[in-house]
């Protein structure tokens, strides 16, 4: 698989990373529904077997269990080791109710905590999951700094943040990654985000290219209605009207475009993303190796640019 350096890194990226949000179980507050752990270490090291060299987890993602399944997942495999990416700036507190927090103590004691469950000596990227709350963003940043000046990280990077406040933090040091939402039917970034990063050399890695789901082919109205009452999705504003039937329109092209081309809507929706010149790679989460399976026939697909305006018409 070909590689792309992240902005002003080292790390020579592969256009498909792995995402670690869904294996992190359901008992926590925006879980996927129950996983089981050794289905995605399955998943995990068929991913790897691919050819795909990056991880990305949160230490938030199932309140440090997904940072623990990446660990034994690693543990277990005998090929090359990927890059590990985590974050940080969500912490939890004795009764495992989510606390935000970007001061230096807080997110000093979560990259200890991270390198511990993680079984690193230093993690590749560390980033600033949300910028909140707004008012510490500069001294949240500045720790990040720090930590990577000690060696504790090697690259630093922001999740969440727009330009403006990417403006504010980034005279404390270089970026060298911003991680968006953007997908088919999240374009949000295109306006602003995403031509402030190009024009400074800051990487992109996209999450939820494929719409948390609604962008794979397998989506439908019944199912949104029977989601598990565990599954973050049930609650989100893109699975409910008035955004379900539009964002099920825009996935219908997604299947058109698939079956004619012979690969998965869901390699459809990431190409798509991968289109952007300004992004440089997109962050799929894999729950099963059948996943993985289903998405590798289209790794590398190259869209035309009379599919990928119709995909993108509404």
């Amino acid at each position: 698989m070909e590689t792309k350096r992240l902005g002003n890194s080292d790390l020579q990226i592969t256009p498909v990373g792995i995402g670690a949000w869904a294996i992190g179980g359901a008992d926590w507050a925006f879980g996927w529904s129950a996983q089981d752990d050794r289905e995605s270490i399955r998943a995990i090291h068929s991913a790897l077997d691919c050819g795909i060299n990056w991880i990305d987890t949160a230490a938030v993602y199932g309140l440090g269990h997904s940072e623990e399944v990446v660990a034994r997942a690693l543990r277990e495999y005998g090929g090359a080791k990927p890059y590990v990416f985590t974050k940080c700036e969500r912490a939890w507190d004795a009764n495992r109710q989510i606390v935000k927090s970007l001061k230096r103590d807080s997110i000093r004691s979560e990259c200890e905590a991270s390198l511990l469950r993680l079984g690193v000596d230093q993690i590749d990227l560390y980033q600033i999951h949300w910028p909140e709350p707004i008012e510490d963003i500069e001294e949240g940043w500045g720790t990040l700094v720090d930590l990577q000046r000690e060696g504790k990280v090697r690259w630093i990077g922001l999740s969440n943040f727009n330009a403006s406040q990417m403006e504010a933090v980034r005279k404390l040091g270089a970026i060298t990654s911003l991680q968006p939402p953007y997908s088919l039917i999240r374009r949000e970034v295109e306006a602003e985000t995403l031509p402030y990063v190009q024009n400074l050399g800051i990487g992109v890695i996209a999450y939820s290219p494929m719409g948390s789901g609604m962008l794979t082919g397998a989506m439908t109205r019944e199912r949104v209605e029977n989601f598990p009452e565990d599954d973050w999705r049930k609650r989100s504003v893109h699975f409910q009207e008035p955004l379900l039937s539009r964002n099920l329109q825009i996935a219908s092209r997604v299947v058109q475009v698939a079956s004619r081309l012979g690969v998965s809507p869901g390699a459809v929706a990431i190409a798509w993303v991968l289109h952007n010149p300004a992004v440089t790679g997109a962050i799929v989460g894999i729950r099963s190796s059948g996943q993985v399976e289903e998405l590798a026939s289209g790794f590398g697909l190259k869209l035309t640019q009379d599919d990928y305006e119709f995909l993108a018409s509404e």
